[in-house]
């Protein structure tokens, strides 16, 4: 029991507590948004879709803390496994893929029987790890022309994998992952500036081409939407003008939470998920809405600042990485709520009900634990004697 004790403490004071405390704020705030979006339409105590959210954040949890025991650099060895793992899940989707009734182009979910898994979520920290042990091996030169072509075709195979699948909203958060650790690693500016000036003249012919090449009809009547919300207020840019009618009703302290208009009469579709915003805005206001930007922007800055006092360059682009996905989803889900961007099913990390997002962030949040952890680790002072007089002295 002695060494139990001392083991506890050691683990305790190595861990990284605050880190691990915003999250779980994060989370039981997102809990209370999801049963207030849900409650109404119930026919149980708990909502089905806040059960899902608690055991998935109850599974993560668990997991956190196990991989937080795990030594950061034994995952890293692992890197063949996991890249192979990943390839073989986006795969099993062309077989058993399974598509939800509003989107049937999108095979992006496993159904387990028990609940339904979307694999990119997994993936996503399956490419943090893989893509920081590749960008270390290359670090000497990362702005090589070659080194950047490997670099990018490495990034292409998940990217590539999860739009076959009909899951664009996902592959853009890749292709931010991408960027944001391309920068993290040093890579020269100029290859950036060569790469948006790329997107911005394609542009016009792939969206010329439509369907041909990337953008269908759907997605470009999304794009459209925010720029003629009035023209596409009876479809595409329904659910953003819902959105925005329940955030500025809210004003400044909000209309009180279980008690929001829009929000208790369903009138934002998806209120509980992607437009969980929504719900904090209207019921809590503008002091609701700053709260989950700020609770957010503090576990995104709490691993960045864990990376920048790394020991060693693969973990702190390991949490660039980290940093860069929840950074990607956060800004996207609440421009899509905002009308400052196309609604693409992008999910607000720890606040929306998604049972795979939830599970799937906490692993890597366990990863950034291990890191922060066993970074801890004091080195061995180096220290000389000088003038100890010994019998052996000359």
């Amino acid at each position: 029991m002695q060494k139990f004790r001392s083991w506890f403490k050691l683990y305790f004071r190595e861990t990284d507590k605050l880190l691990f405390f915003l999250c779980l704020c994060a989370s039981a705030f997102g809990m209370l948004l999801v049963y207030s979006a849900t409650k109404n339409g119930a026919t149980k105590l708990i909502p089905a879709e806040l059960r899902t959210m608690i055991i998935a954040v109850g599974v993560g949890l668990i997991l956190c803390l196990l991989i937080s025991f795990l030594d950061y650099e034994v995952i890293i060895r692992l890197w063949p496994l996991i890249a192979i793992f990943c390839i073989l899940i986006m795969c099993s989707l062309f077989i058993w893929g399974v598509a939800p009734n509003a989107r049937q182009d999108a095979k992006s979910w496993l159904d387990l029987k028990v609940f339904y898994f979307q694999p990119s979520e997994l993936v996503k920290i399956g490419f943090i790890i893989t893509f920081a042990v590749h960008l270390d091996a290359v670090k000497d030169h990362v702005s090589k022309f070659t080194t950047v072509l490997l670099l990018g075709i490495h990034a292409l195979i998940p990217i590539g994998l999860v739009m076959a699948t009909g899951d664009d909203g996902s592959a853009l958060i890749f292709i931010l992952m991408f960027l944001g650790m391309m920068f993290a690693a040093g890579v020269h500016w100029g290859y950036f500036a060569a790469g948006f000036a790329a997107v911005a003249v394609a542009f016009p012919a792939i969206w010329a081409l439509g369907d041909k090449l990337i953008l269908n009809q759907d997605q470009k009547n999304r794009i459209l939407a925010i720029l003629y919300p009035d023209l596409y207020a009876k479809s595409e840019a329904f659910q953003q003008n819902r959105g925005i009618g329940a955030i500025g009703s809210g004003q400044f302290f909000g209309q009180g939470l279980f008690n929001g208009n829009y929000t208790q009469s369903a009138a934002v579709p998806e209120s509980e998920n992607d437009f969980v915003f929504t719900v904090a805005a209207e019921e809590l206001g503008f002091i609701g809405a700053i709260a989950v930007l700020v609770l957010l922007a503090a576990i995104i800055l709490r691993i960045v600042v864990n990376g920048k006092r790394a020991n060693d360059n693969a973990s702190y682009l390991m949490c660039m990485g980290m940093a860069s996905m929840l950074a990607a989803q956060m800004i996207i889900n609440i421009g899509m709520c905002l009308r400052w961007l196309p609604v693409i099913g992008i999910t607000l990390p720890f606040f929306s009900a998604g049972g795979s997002s939830n599970l799937c962030v906490y692993i890597g949040i366990g990863l950034m634990m291990s890191i922060y952890r066993f970074n801890q680790k004091t080195p061995a002072a180096d220290f000389r004697l000088q003038r100890v007089v010994t019998r052996f002295t000359t």
